[in-house]
């Protein structure tokens, strides 16, 4: 069972958040900055670090922040539009109930990630490195994983609409608690993915145009 999100008073640096306002600045260090109620349009903030911090009921709408860096922070109900997230770090992250839409997050890294209830929308993560990912009860859609390396992610709950997996790596893929496999392509880079036996007979028909296997029952 997925661990259930944290409160931001369960953070172990609540104590000592700070709250942070004005624009976010390129190459900024922003260490045990708290960021609520805030909205941040065409940010300029590429390089910019995030150490122990906490965003709540905050806006990105297209900006940059390319090559940022997000180490233990903790995401609540966070608006992304359009934003330029490509080869940005995660490390021990937490994204609650947030919108993510038009991003684009190629080349990126992620480890220790959880997501929880949250909706990815034509989100790409071409070439990206997952590891140790969780999507628990969350909308994928349009979300694009190819060329990306997957290592121990997990979709418990999660609907996947129009998900593209083509040439991605994946390993210890778990799928078996997705609500919905909506996989557009790729299905190739499932033998590094775990599925349940109802899921397997659902995508049957496309693995075997995949392989070129003919099924006919007579004639």
């Amino acid at each position: 069972m997925a661990a259930a999100p944290r409160d931001r008073d369960d953070l172990p640096y609540a104590p000592y958040l700070k709250p942070v306002g004005g624009p976010l600045s390129r190459e900024g260090d922003y260490d045990t900055a708290l960021f609520e109620e805030a909205e941040f349009t065409e940010p300029e903030a590429g390089g910019a670090r995030f150490t122990e911090c906490a965003f709540s009921s905050v806006t990105f709408t297209g900006g940059r922040l390319r090559r940022a860096r997000f180490n233990d922070v903790w995401l609540h109900t966070v608006r992304w539009v359009g934003t330029d997230l490509a080869q940005t770090g995660w490390l021990d992250a937490e994204v609650v109930a947030s919108m993510l839409a038009g991003l684009e997050v190629f080349d990126a890294e992620l480890r220790r990630v959880a997501f929880h209830n949250c909706k990815l929308d034509s989100v790409n993560l071409r070439g990206s490195v997952l590891r140790e990912v969780s999507f628990t009860d969350c909308v994928l859609r349009d979300v694009d994983f190819a060329g990306a390396t997957l290592t121990s992610v997990s979709f418990p709950g999660s609907t996947l609409d129009g998900v593209r997996f083509d040439r991605a790596r994946l390993s210890r893929v778990d799928l078996r608690g997705a609500a919905a496999l909506g996989i557009t392509d790729g299905f190739d880079a499932l033998r590094g993915a775990t599925v349940s036996s109802p899921q397997l007979l659902e995508l049957a028909p496309m693995l075997a145009a995949t392989l070129g296997i003919t099924v006919r029952d007579s004639g």
